[in-house]
């Protein structure tokens, strides 16, 4: 190990725990497995498709091997990665209650599969690492009172002050269980069936970064660290956010940098804008990606306006610490809409027409508890078609405007995570949640790979529109240098409905509204990269219209 790297890493154990007794343990588990270089760069051909891994199902062949003939039909030209969800063996919430970190749930395939799909796609993995299963080894241990597993999770008095701590959900957060050694509270931030991690343990810290190590061995390229912002509790605080938090993300960067330093780190932090940045770090030593949580929300409020300058201020405000750091844009994901990034960008007002409207429109509206007990709204359950389609308009007109909020998330400056139902502009799922008796799965359906496929080859359904709208929009993204994620960005003022940027050469221009605007053009000829006319002097954006023009043609 480097030695500068192994100083990092020592003054983080340190800080945590006071001491630098992990480090030689620590120091043998990235010795043990050496791992073989991979590339390391990405460019405007880097774009994610978010999935699960039984998001196709054959009656042939498990889930994981129709997954990848599906990617290869369809998508291999189109984007460079896929991010499966947890594919692990789990007992609740579609994955994220995981059971054993170390092994591919049967019903899905098995590693072999992951890594054949990793041998045509870059691949991202969840490492959920706030909370394990109660029905997981560790946890069975645990209630066994065995060592070192008693320490594995987070106990505490349900007479502590709890009053300062952030909840993203509305159920209690400590939950008893009967161990060997009595009754004991456990901190169950997002339900009672997913007990919170130890992170003050030093011998669990070690086993996740163990777990790290092995999802890079099997083909991972980015790790998306699931919920890491509750990662460190301390009573008296409000337990998201803190020191030793962004301490062990940076120490997984170090540790990363030491064995796989083209691995990418990029941190699922559902909260107001300036708090996600904060796990940047310094643009040098924590994730090299965050998520846009601030993008669904405010795009949602821009078509439901027709009005750009909030999108617009915002994105003129983006930027990153360093070249090496970039943001992963998205607006629809597995999860719901958050409403907590949208604190301080809209008014309160607009928030309120935003869960209106998606009410209207099919949706559902999930809440958490306040440090007064109090609850409040935290994220829309809907699907984002159906979240920007007015009922009853023709579909062509819905499948324009949806097509826009696309095109403006994938010219941002940033590499673009697209959520596979939003490829083919998915329906919500009311079925789904019945069924569940839970909001999320509006946007949780699995297709059939036959039935999807005649869907998608069919030019007149919804699914066959959207699909090769954005085939286009992928197709152009790749073809130009300026959708490189570290191209520079300047958004410009040229109407309230138009959301312009500039991107290196490129002028990336979106009409957010049902009204034709003229835009005046710079002397000379300007080729739109999506449908390859030529203007010249002045374009006129039809109605939730995206054009993306360059000087001259390609380069």
């Amino acid at each position: 190990m480097d030695s500068r790297i192994e100083a990092r890493i020592a003054d983080k154990l340190r800080f945590l725990y006071g001491n630098t007794e992990a480090l030689e343990p620590l120091k043998q588990i990235i010795a043990a497995h050496p791992i073989p270089p991979r590339a390391k760069t990405l460019d405007e051909r880097d774009a994610l498709v978010i999935v699960y891994g039984d998001h196709v199902l054959a009656d042939d062949q498990p889930p994981l091997a129709a997954l990848r003939a599906f990617a290869q039909e369809y998508l291999g030209e189109l984007v460079s990665g896929i991010h499966i969800l947890p594919f692990f063996p789990y007992t609740s919430d579609d994955g994220f209650s995981v059971v054993d970190y170390e092994a591919v749930n049967p019903s899905l395939g098995d590693w072999d599969m992951v890594r054949r799909l990793g041998s045509d796609f870059r691949l991202m993995f969840d490492l959920v690492l706030n909370h394990a299963s109660v029905s997981s080894a560790w946890f069975q241990a645990f209630l066994r009172d065995e060592a070192p597993y008693r320490d594995y999770f987070v106990t505490a008095s349900p007479d502590n002050d709890l009053s300062q701590v952030v909840r993203p959900r509305t159920h209690p957060l400590l939950t008893p269980f009967q161990t060997a050694a009595g009754t004991r509270y456990v901190w169950t931030t997002f339900s009672d069936d997913q007990a919170d991690l130890n992170f003050a343990n030093p011998a669990l810290l070690l086993d996740m970064l163990r777990i790290l190590l092995l999802y890079v061995r099997q083909g991972a390229d980015f790790i998306r660290l699931d919920a890491v912002a509750y990662l460190w509790k301390e009573i008296g605080t409000p337990c998201i956010h803190l020191p030793q938090t962004h301490a062990v993300v940076q120490l997984m960067r170090d540790v990363l940098d030491a064995a796989a330093p083209w691995v990418v780190l990029i941190t699922e932090t559902n909260v107001p804008h300036a708090e996600n940045l904060s796990y940047f770090g310094d643009g040098y030593n924590e994730a090299q990606m965050v998520y846009q949580f601030a993008l669904p929300p405010l795009l949602l409020h821009t078509f439901y306006t027709g009005d750009a300058r909030a999108l617009s201020e915002w994105a003129a405000s983006l930027q990153t610490p360093s070249d090496v750091t970039t943001f992963f844009n998205f607006t629809a994901s597995h999860d719901g809409i958050g409403l907590r990034p949208a604190t301080g960008l809209i008014p309160d007002s607009a928030v309120q027409t935003l869960m209106d409207t998606v009410q209207q429109r099919g949706g559902r509206i999930s809440y958490k508890t306040n440090s007064d007990n109090t609850q409040s709204p935290y994220e829309m359950n809907i699907t984002y078609f159906d979240a920007l389609a007015v009922p009853g308009e023709p579909l062509a007109r819905s499948v324009d405007r949806f097509m826009a909020s696309q095109a403006i998330m994938l010219a941002l400056a940033g590499m673009p995570g697209i959520y596979f139902s939003s490829l083919f502009g998915a329906a919500n799922w009311q079925a789904g949640v019945e069924e569940t008796g839970r909001a999320r799965t509006i946007n949780r359906e699995k297709f059939n790979i036959e039935v999807l496929k005649i869907a998608l080859n069919d030019p007149q359904t919804r699914q066959g529109r959207v699909f090769r709208r954005y085939r286009d929009l992928l197709a152009a993204r790749r073809s130009h240098s300026g959708f490189h994620p570290g191209s520079p960005q300047r958004v410009l003022n040229l109407h309230p409905a138009v959301f312009a940027l500039e991107r290196g050469p490129l002028l990336a221009l979106h009409n957010v509204s049902n009204t034709m605007v003229q835009i005046d053009l710079a002397a000379g000829h300007w080729q739109d990269l999506i449908t390859n006319v030529t203007h010249r002097q002045q374009i006129a954006l039809k109605p939730y219209q995206a054009t993306w023009l360059v000087p001259g043609g390609r380069t």
